[in-house]
């Protein structure tokens, strides 16, 4: 029995490790945004696994938009964001049930334009996140954004003072973290424009920089009886 066990364990992790994904459509208040418009597109759906990376902040070759749209919405706009395995929405699961963890969202004001803007140093504000939701059925905020195909929701902060930013998403695959690195990042971020909005001026980190290979968030068993968890980075910035 054991030796049938650890050959499908074998057989499993490849499965596993193939079971990437990447951020590919932005919805605004419902509308769909199309293929890979407004999203720094990364060379492959490989994930991130230095916390001390700047692939860190918007995924490989992710500190230039050059190219990519903005998309311009109006403060306090809902924003969807929708992840797949592959350049496909149907015939797979958006994500592997194996690929457990949180979701995060950021968001950074752009100094000028949001293509022209490389995300680093303390610009990045956390305004979303969800983790183990059931810890006796061990039901993940991945496993929600998996039986929504592949989708999740923001609501933008209306306070937020209109300009150009960097939508920062963000999915930790926990299934390998018992060691760091082991946990895996998939980043994705959107190019927007806020055509209204506040003054507020929300707290700040840097990302790289906020988290850190020993965080409880980053290297954790989730196979063992996991009764919490706490996310990496700063809580939540509501607004």
């Amino acid at each position: 029995m054991r030796l049938a066990l650890s050959s499908s364990l074998a057989l499993l992790l490849p499965v596993l490790a193939r079971a990437h994904f990447t951020l590919q459509y932005v919805w605004a208040n419902g509308v769909d945004g199309g293929y890979n418009n407004y999203v720094r597109v990364p060379p492959n759906n490989n994930p991130v696994t230095d916390v001390t990376s700047t692939d860190l902040t918007c995924n490989v070759g992710g500190t230039s938009g050059a190219g990519v749209q903005t998309l311009s919405v109006a403060g306090g706009a809902n924003i969807t964001l929708e992840w797949h395995q592959h350049a496909q929405r149907t015939g797979e699961d958006a994500i592997s049930g194996g690929h457990k963890g949180p979701v995060l969202v950021y968001i950074a004001k752009a100094p000028t334009t949001a293509a022209a803007f490389n995300g680093q140093g303390a610009v990045w504000t956390k305004i979303y996140q969800s983790g183990l939701l059931t810890p006796s059925s061990q039901t993940w905020a991945s496993d929600v954004v998996n039986a929504n195909a592949g989708k999740h929701s923001v609501v933008l902060p209306a306070s937020l003072p209109a300009g150009e930013y960097l939508l920062r998403a963000e999915m930790i695959a926990l299934h390998v973290a018992a060691t760091y690195p082991g946990a895996q990042f998939y980043i994705g971020c959107a190019q927007i424009k806020t055509t209204s909005g506040g003054s507020a001026a929300p707290p700040k980190v840097a990302l790289p920089g906020a988290y850190h290979g020993s965080d409880p968030g980053i290297t954790v068993n989730i196979y063992n009886n996991l009764q919490s968890y706490v996310a990496p980075g700063p809580a939540v910035w509501t607004g």
